[in-house]
């Protein structure tokens, strides 16, 4: 039956289909073979079916294969239409109720109405981005139009206006050792986490260890007179910052005196740059880190009230409720919730303190709770940067598809409410994709918490292959997807996950 099902599953339009009966009529030697699916397929595809279908009956048997086609009912219609209201009219959404939608069932799909208020202006396109938006969610046909009503606007409740409130965290300090003048006119009491410098300040405070330092050359503008900087990259352990001073003439001798593993304190002020922090010292003095020194951790903004940008969408696969191939789930994977993820970026430089940190171009998101993908999340990122055509081509993610994204500081407050109470897991997710919603949420005052399964090491564990590459670990368990493109690649590592947590019996450690 596993096979069976794992060829099915190999004709792309039947991915998700079910076997949902297997009968026997002995008088006329018949075997019928029921499947369901909830995508469209061809005549080319259903004659695929058949044959594979015909290899696993008996030849003394005839095979009749019978395919049938799960759709949506009226209330789900309804609900969806709204949700595409709200992402695309939010004008028009905000003068329509549930009640407001009727939808009724066809023969071959479903038909609605919306009604808008008499005076109201309704695009042409309202009706037809509905219906493409529709045949994208569901099975079947769709037709509808919106309407007059006669409503009118005196008798509408005007919904308050959903607002997330402003919650700024306070950046971490930690007193500063050892303190020893070099130049500096007051003596710096505290210091600022590195990894909290993410703001412009004309006042900012930084003390570690230096890990590069390297003086150079410059003309300067007025005169062209050739004159000495210095750059230094900083650790206090909670980051790495990069940053350049000018010195005055009465104590450059001195700076060239600091050696790589010398303790300093700066002062100084940041400016953001290209999105990028860019810090210039003026005054450098000895000084140290506490002795023991452990980072305290950073609050967290507090989950988004309501989602602004991107909202998730209900997911149902009918494959997992599949009572002849599902074994009983584990308790330990009915009883958690996880949000299973993927990226894809513009490159893979994951850490700032590398250089320009690469940026976000889509997120792919599933959650599992009770056992079962429900909910998934799914967004382009506008970079605001220009895409190299190696990204293109590995991707298929083009200029034209993230030019009117939403950018990441939009993004990551929906994607950390999406999170929040769920266990993270990813392929790969520790050594790259958790780094980089790690670092755009801090971006934003959002601490992401650091419990993460990787189905890498889970599958090195529990499977022997030659590779576990994530086409790899796919194949093995029969599912087919579209590599190198988040939204497919995290659906087919939750389906992996789940399936690693059936062999397994338990769940892995954090990573």
């Amino acid at each position: 039956m596993t096979e069976f099902i794992q060829k099915i599953h190999a004709i792309p339009s039947f991915g998700s289909a079910v076997l949902s009966k297997v009968s026997l009529e002995r008088a006329g030697h018949v075997v019928t073979v029921s499947l369901v699916t909830d995508t469209p397929y061809t005549t080319e595809d259903e004659k695929k079916a058949n044959n594979i279908a015909r290899q696993f009956v008996p030849e003394e048997f005839e095979c009749n294969l019978t395919i049938s086609k799960l759709t949506p009912d009226e209330g789900m219609v309804a609900r969806r239409i709204m949700q595409v209201l709200e992402q695309s009219n939010k004008a028009l959404a905000c003068l329509v109720s549930q009640d407001d939608v009727k939808v009724v069932r066809t023969q071959s799909g479903f038909d609605f109405t919306v009604s808008v208020i008499a005076n109201t202006v309704v695009s042409e396109g309202v009706a037809e981005k509905i219906i493409s938006e529709l045949g994208r969610s569901f099975c079947g046909e769709f037709t509808g139009r919106c309407v007059k009503s006669d409503k009118k606007i005196e008798s509408i409740e005007v919904e308050e206006e959903k607002e997330n409130l402003e919650y700024v965290i306070p950046v971490r300090t930690f007193k500063v050792c050892d303190y020893v003048r070099i130049e500096g006119d007051t003596v710096p009491e505290d210091a600022v986490y590195m990894s909290d410098v993410n703001f412009e300040s004309e006042n900012v405070v930084v003390c570690g260890t230096v890990e590069a330092m390297e003086e150079r050359k410059y003309n300067r503008k007025k005169d062209n007179q050739e004159k000495t900087y210095f750059s230094f990259t900083l650790s206090d352990t909670t980051a790495m910052l990069r940053f350049t001073y000018f010195p005055r003439v009465s104590t450059i001798e001195k700076i060239r005196k600091i050696n790589i593993g010398d303790s300093i304190v700066c002062s100084g002020k940041t400016e953001i740059f290209n999105g990028a922090v860019r810090f210039t010292a003026k005054y450098i003095d000895y000084g140290k880190v506490p002795q023991g020194f452990v980072p305290v951790k950073r609050a967290s903004k507090p989950a988004p009230k309501y989602y602004t940008a991107v909202f998730p969408q209900p997911y149902s696969d009918f494959s997992q409720t599949d009572i002849f191939t599902r074994p009983e789930l584990p308790e330990c994977l009915k009883n958690n919730t996880f949000v299973v993820f993927d990226l894809e970026t513009t490159g893979l430089n994951s850490s700032p303190s590398a250089g320009n940190m690469d940026r976000i171009i889509e997120i792919g998101a599933y959650k599992v709770s009770g056992g079962e993908i429900n909910e998934s999340f799914s967004t382009f990122v506008n970079p605001q940067k220009k895409l190299s055509d190696e990204i293109i081509k590995l991707t298929g993610i083009t200029p034209e598809m993230v030019e009117n994204a939403p950018t990441y500081e939009q993004v990551m407050p929906d994607f950390f409410k999406f999170c929040q109470g769920a266990i993270l897991v990813g392929h790969n997710i520790a050594g790259f994709d958790f780094k980089f919603v790690d670092y755009y949420c801090s971006q934003l005052g959002y601490q992401l918490e650091r419990k993460l399964y990787d189905t890498i090491p889970l599958s090195q564990e529990l499977l022997f292959l030659s590779n576990y590459k994530l086409n790899t670990v796919a194949d093995h368990f029969g599912i087919t997807f579209n590599h190198h493109r988040a939204v497919d690649d995290a659906l087919v590592t939750a389906k992996i996950f789940i399936e690693l947590i059936k062999l397994k019996k338990s769940l892995p450690k954090y990573m």
